[in-house]
């Protein structure tokens, strides 16, 4: 029987120390195929590439191995991987090690979670990894072996149609790491903040920075509680957006004109 094939992406770039964790994170588990951006793209979300031409090209192959890098997006990379590169649809597509968590919110941000709602789409079984360290020089060697166990259940299991898997990590020792909690996502917000500057020439420009705010401080069920109590999150993610319940409610509206 030929062994299980594995997509991996991220978002902060096809030579980040997050990816390289990943890879093996992964490697025992499958074939892998690594499709990642040449440079970094935190916070693209689900953006594509329609303006300019895509090119990608193989970085380095070892056994079990093949890396490539690609001038796109996240998203782009699921695309080009299953459209063009890829001999089958993969068995499971995984997507970081994302440096920084991605929590509440900042789900519809991430580049990360985009290549995985992108896989998602596809039909493909797809987990996004995150660690709650924005250090480049993080330390990812400690959640190997949990984001393993996460993998190789997931392979093993059925996931719900349209579903994909949110997992956070705390920055802990493995043996500090209090366990697994399945989760929802907090609500919360970004406070954006805008530190204006002048160019040379007088000319202002601005940089984005703020700060999350948890809107649910008290509730012992969300994402951002679980890494606060030193545990790994796992949230299920829908690509629905529909607000199914409230349905009901917009077909009470009087239409007429």
């Amino acid at each position: 029987m030929s062994r299980p094939l594995i997509l991996v992406t991220n978002d902060d770039g096809v030579r980040a120390k997050g990816i390289k964790a990943l890879i093996e994170m992964v490697k025992p588990l499958g074939d892998v195929v690594v499709m990642a951006p040449f440079h970094g793209n935190s916070g693209m979300s689900h953006a594509i590439t329609v303006k300019v031409p895509l090119r990608y090209k193989k970085v380095r192959e070892e056994e079990g191995v093949v890396v490539y890098g690609c001038t796109g997006t996240p998203v782009d990379c699921v695309k080009l991987a299953i459209g063009e590169v890829l001999y089958k649809k993969p068995d499971i597509l995984v997507s970081g090690i994302n440096h920084g968590s991605n929590t509440s919110v900042s789900v519809i941000y991430s580049g990360t979670m985009g290549a995985v709602i992108e896989g998602c789409i596809y039909g493909v079984k797809s987990i996004g990894f995150s660690l709650l360290d924005y250090n480049s020089d993080a330390d990812f060697s400690q959640i190997i072996d949990y984001g393993r166990v996460i993998a190789k259940n997931t392979l093993e299991n059925n996931l719900p149609e349209n579903t994909c898997l949110n997992v956070n990590f705390p920055v802990l020792k493995k043996e500090d790491i209090q366990g697994v909690k399945i989760c929802r996502q907090a609500k919360g917000i970004w406070r954006e903040e805008f530190d204006k500057r002048q160019d040379p020439r007088s000319g202002e420009y601005f940089w984005l920075t703020g700060y999350y705010e948890n809107c649910e401080n008290g509730s012992t069920d969300t994402d951002e509680w679980a890494l606060a109590n030193n545990y790994i999150s796992i949230v299920p993610i829908e690509i629905d957006f529909t607000a199914h319940d409230k349905i009901e409610y917009f077909k009470s509206w009087n239409y007429d004109i």
